[in-house]
């Protein structure tokens, strides 16, 4: 959606949290369900603005944001002979 009029301040600051923080699971619930209807771009938008504003986007913790990355898993596969 960059470049069109879709794009705002509210939905960029959207797109950064989901990047940075885990969604609430009725945020995954209701973005499923509606993706699944068959939610065009632009409603898409304006639901993930919305639920932002409404602080039921994501789970935004000052610790989430201090933490540092760390590896949760490592998984090696290799073909046995």
């Amino acid at each position: 959606m960059k470049g069109t009029l879709f794009v705002s301040e509210e939905l960029l600051k959207a797109i950064d949290e989901i990047y940075r923080y885990p969604l609430r699971q009725s945020a995954i619930d209701t973005l499923n369900r509606q993706l699944r209807s068959g939610i065009n771009n632009q409603q898409l938008a304006e639901l993930v603005v919305s639920l932002r504003i409404d602080d039921r986007l994501c789970i935004v913790t000052e610790e989430m944001e201090k933490r540092e990355p760390e590896i949760i898993c490592s998984l090696g596969l290799f073909e046995g002979s």
